[in-house]
């Protein structure tokens, strides 16, 4: 092997347009970019969604509706799916940290049991909402709530 026989390895280059380099190579003056306009001029960058004047398809379509900005949103928990938790990690008593170290919520969620399914281990459940069937159903199998504040 000599230096003189050195090539870089296949795939690693690619053969791209060299613009700018004078009249002989067919890509010089304008550089493949036209003649004037914003696309033309070197540090154009287009803003995102621009349409070239024509009004913008994020305006063009109507708003309508409210969104709260106060809005408390929970994750909602089935019974069915505490119960299949229960039979699963045998536990005695649901806490919000067990449904985190199960992946049923995150750390920063606010929980709430909803009623689908039934529960059949009275256990004590911890979370910060309740359903009313939910409550119900929790009770009737003889187990107790705990709202997280």
């Amino acid at each position: 092997m000599n230096l003189n026989s050195l090539k870089p390895a296949k795939g690693s280059t690619k053969q791209r347009k060299r613009v700018g380099r004078g009249e002989g190579s067919g890509h010089g003056g304008t550089s493949t970019r036209g003649h004037k306009g914003a696309k033309s001029r070197s540090g154009y960058k287009s803003k995102i969604g621009f349409e070239g004047g024509q009004m913008p398809l994020q305006r063009r379509v109507p708003k309508f509706g409210f969104k709260n900005p106060n809005r408390v949103e929970y994750k909602g928990i089935n019974l069915d799916t505490l119960q299949e938790l229960i039979d699963r990690k045998k536990l005695k008593e649901v806490t919000f940290e067990a449904l985190v170290d199960n992946g049923l919520a995150q750390k920063k969620d606010l929980v709430k049991i909803l009623g689908r399914g039934e529960l059949k281990s009275g256990v004590k459940v911890a979370a910060h909402k309740f359903s009313a069937s939910a409550q119900a159903a929790i009770e009737g199998a003889g187990g107790s709530i705990e709202a997280i504040s």
